[in-house]
C-alpha cells in the first residue's frame, strides 16, 4: 500500500555545490525593465558601489591635475614664486594613486559584471527547467540558446557599464566646479555645447532600440538554424539538403547583416555629432579666453587649465553615445528575457500536493480527454483504463492513436484536460512531481544520452550508484557486452546525444538508466525498437525477471513486445476499443489483426531498408500464424 507524507520529498533532492542567485528579478510585469532587473544589480551592491567610489576617486584626483599646471604656470613659470619640482611631485603622485586606484575600481566592476551574468543565467536556466512540455513544444532551442547567451550578456553590459560611464559624466560637475573658480564666465562657455548634445541623445534613443530589438532577433534566428542543422545532420545529409539548408542559413545571415549595417548607420550619424560637439566649446575658450588673456583679464595658466578640462569632459561625452546604445540594446534584450520568465508553467504541484511513497503501482485513466492545444482535435477521448498492481499491459493501436500520450499523461508531462489519471488511487494532480516522477520510471522510444561517460549517463537518475550497481543495471538491459569492448568501457565519453553509439545500444543504456531507479511503475514506450532480434530476446528475457510485482505499460509498436504482456489494450481514436489476452483479441476483433498486419509489414520495410544498407536482418516474416507463434 503506498504511503502518503508531507514531511519530504521522495527523492531528497541533490545539494548544489553552488551559490544559488542571490537574487532574482522583479516579477511586476508593470515595472520598467530597469527596476525589474534591479535586486539583481543590489544583490551585488558592496562589490558594485565599492567599484564605483574607487572609479569617482581616480577621476576626482585627475582633476586635480589642470588646476595644479594652472598654478604651475602661473606660480612656478611666470611669477617663480614656487619651485616647479614641488608640482612635478604633487602631479606624479596624485597620477600614481589615480592609476591604482582605476586598477582596483576596474578589477571589482569585471568580477561583479560576471558574477551578475551568472545570476541571470542561473535564473533563466532554473526556470526553463520549471516549465512544461507545452511551452517547449512551441519554443525552438535557438531562441532559448540566444537569450540565454547573447540577450543574457547585453543586460548585464548595461547594468554594469551604464553607472560606471554615469559616474565619469558626474566628474563633469566637478570638474565645471572647478572651472567656476578660476572663471565664471569662461565656465558657461565652455559648457554651451551640452543642450544639443542631450537632444541628439534623446534622438539616438529614439531611433536605435527597435533595430537593438531585430538585432537580437535575427540573431536568435541564427542560432536556431545553427541549433536544427547540427541537431539534424543525418537528416540533412541523407536528403542531400546541404545547399538547402546553406541558402537558408545565408538568408538568416544577410537578414543580421541587414540590421546591423542599420544599426551602423544610425550610429555613424549620431555618434560623431555627440562626440564632437564638445570641440565646439573648446574653440570657444580659445576665443574667449584668449580675448581675456590679451586683455590681462586672465591668467595665461587659466586657458591651458580650460583646455585640459575640456578634454577631460570629451571621455563622458564620448561615452554618452555609447551609454544610449547599451541601453537600447539591453532593453531590447531584457524583453526577450522577461518573455520566457514571465511564462509560468501550467504543470506544478498543488497547494495541498503530497508525496508519493512507496507506490504499489494501481493505475486508472479515467475517462480522459486531452488535446495537445486549446481548441485543437483531441487525441485522447473519454479513455478508461486500469491496472493492477504487478500487472503487465501492452497497448497496441494504429500510428497517431494516442499511445504514447497515455504514457506522458501518467508522469504528468501533461495535465489531462477532462477526467482524472490515478496512482494508487490518488489522483496524480494531487501528487508531488517529485515523487510521482521517482515512482514511474519511462524508456522512450528515441533514446537521449548526455555527452558523458556510458557511467554518467546510467547513473543519471542515481548518481551516487555505485558502479556494481551500474553494472548490474547494464547486464539486465543486455549492455554490458558492447560497453566492455568499448576503449574506455564505461569510462567511455559517447558522443553528443550519443551519437557514437548505434541505436541499439543507445536504447539499451537508456533501459539501463531506469532499471538502476528500480521504480515500482514502468513504461516502455516502444523500448526495444531500435535493436535486433538476438539483442531484443535477451532485454526480453531480463525484463521477464525484473518486471515480477512491478506494474508495466508497454507502447507496443512491434509485435514480438506483446509477448512480454500479461494482457493487451487496443487504442483507436483516443479511447481504448478492445481489451483482453492476444489470442482473445485475435478471435474477436477485427481491427487488431489489421493494426497488427500493418505494424508487420512496417517492420518488414525497415528491415529491407536495413538489409539494403548493409544493417543486420530482423526476424523472419510472419504471417497471423506466425504472430501466434511468436506470442
Amino acid at each position: 500500500m503506498s504511503a502518503l507524507a508531507t514531511p519530504r520529498l521522495a527523492p531528497a533532492p541533490e545539494a548544489s555545490r553552488l551559490a544559488p542567485p542571490r537574487a532574482w528579478i522583479d516579477p511586476d510585469r508593470n515595472k520598467s525593465w530597469l527596476r525589474r532587473a534591479l535586486p539583481i544589480v543590489l544583490a551585488h551592491r558592496r562589490t558594485l558601489f565599492t567599484a564605483l567610489a574607487l572609479s569617482f576617486v581616480s577621476l576626482l584626483l585627475q582633476v586635480q591635475i589642470p588646476s595644479l599646471l594652472n598654478d604651475a604656470l602661473n606660480h612656478s613659470i611666470e611669477a617663480h614664486t614656487a619651485p616647479l619640482a614641488h608640482y612635478v611631485r604633487i602631479v606624479f603622485a596624485i597620477a600614481l594613486a589615480a592609476g591604482l586606484t582605476a586598477y582596483l575600481s576596474r578589477l571589482l566592476l569585471m568580477r561583479t559584471a560576471y558574477a551578475i551574468e551568472a545570476d541571470l543565467r542561473n535564473i533563466i536556466y532554473t526556470h526553463l527547467t520549471r516549465l512544461d512540455f507545452q511551452f517547449y513544444d512551441r519554443v525552438q532551442s535557438g531562441q532559448l540558446i540566444s537569450r540565454a547567451n547573447s540577450d543574457i550578456r547585453s543586460v548585464q553590459r548595461y547594468l554594469i557599464f551604464g553607472p560606471s560611464i554615469l559616474v565619469q559624466c558626474s566628474i563633469a560637475l566637478v570638474a565645471f566646479a572647478y572651472m567656476l573658480t578660476i572663471n565664471v564666465g569662461l565656465a558657461f562657455v565652455a559648457l554651451c555645447t551640452l543642450p544639443l548634445v542631450f537632444l541628439m541623445g534623446l534622438r539616438m534613443r529614439r531611433s536605435i532600440f527597435p533595430v537593438s530589438w531585430l538585432i537580437q532577433a535575427r540573431l536568435a534566428e541564427i542560432a536556431t538554424t545553427v541549433d536544427e542543422n547540427v541537431s539534424g545532420v543525418r537528416v540533412v545529409k541523407s536528403f542531400v539538403g546541404e545547399q538547402r539548408e546553406l541558402h537558408s542559413l545565408q538568408g538568416t545571415a544577410q537578414r543580421v547583416r541587414w540590421a546591423y549595417i542599420k544599426d551602423a548607420d544610425i550610429r555613424a550619424r549620431f555618434t560623431p555629432v555627440v562626440q564632437n560637439l564638445p570641440q565646439l566649446g573648446l574653440a570657444a575658450i580659445l576665443l574667449w579666453g584668449g580675448y581675456l588673456v590679451i586683455h590681462h583679464h586672465l591668467a595665461d595658466g587659466a586657458i591651458l587649465a580650460f583646455s585640459l578640462y575640456i578634454v577631460m569632459l570629451q571621455a563622458p561625452f564620448q561615452m554618452l553615445g555609447m551609454l544610449v546604445m547599451l541601453s537600447q540594446r539591453a532593453a531590447a534584450s531584457a524583453v526577450r528575457i522577461y518573455e520566457v520568465l514571465d511564462e509560468q508553467p501550467k504543470v506544478v504541484d498543488g497547494p495541498l500536493a503530497v508525496d508519493l511513497l512507496d507506490a504499489r503501482g494501481e493505475i486508472a485513466f479515467e475517462h480522459v480527454r486531452f488535446a495537445y492545444t486549446d481548441g485543437g482535435p483531441a487525441v485522447l477521448d473519454d479513455l478508461d483504463l486500469r491496472l493492477e498492481p504487478g500487472e503487465t499491459v501492452a497497448m497496441v493501436g494504429r500510428t497517431a492513436s494516442g499511445k504514447s500520450t497515455v504514457a506522458r499523461l501518467l508522469t504528468r508531462f501533461y495535465d489531462v484536460d477532462a477526467g482524472a489519471v490515478k496512482v494508487d488511487g490518488h489522483d496524480v494532480r494531487e501528487l508531488t512531481l517529485v515523487s510521482l516522477r521517482h515512482q514511474v520510471g519511462v524508456v522512450l522510444d528515441e533514446p537521449f544520452l548526455f555527452s558523458e561517460s556510458i557511467r554518467e549517463n546510467i547513473a543519471y537518475g542515481r548518481p551516487d550508484a555505485s558502479l556494481e550497481e551500474v553494472r548490474s543495471a547494464a547486464r539486465a538491459a543486455g549492455a554490458e557486452r558492447f560497453i566492455l569492448e568499448l576503449p574506455d568501457g564505461y569510462d567511455t565519453v559517447v558522443g553528443e546525444r550519443g551519437y557514437t553509439l548505434s541505436g541499439g545500444q543507445r536504447q539499451r543504456i537508456a533501459i539501463a538508466r531506469t532499471l538502476l531507479v528500480n521504480p515500482p511503475i514502468l513504461v516502455l514506450d516502444d523500448a526495444t525498437s531500435a535493436v535486433d532480434v538476438q539483442v531484443e530476446q535477451e532485454i526480453h528475457e531480463a525484463l521477464r525477471t525484473l518486471m515480477q510485482g512491478r506494474t508495466t505499460l508497454i507502447v507496443a509498436h512491434r509485435l514480438s513486445t506483446i509477448a512480454l504482456a500479461d494482457r493487451v489494450v487496443l487504442l483507436d481514436s483516443g479511447r481504448i476499443v478492445a481489451d483482453g489476452t492476444h489470442a482473445e483479441l485475435m478471435e474477436s476483433s477485427p481491427l487488431y489483426v489489421e493494426v497488427l498486419a500493418q505494424a508487420e509489414a512496417d517492420e518488414r520495410e525497415r528491415r529491407g531498408r536495413s538489409s539494403a544498407a548493409g544493417g543486420q536482418a530482423g526476424p523472419p516474416a510472419a504471417g497471423p500464424a506466425g504472430i501466434e507463434a511468436l506470442l
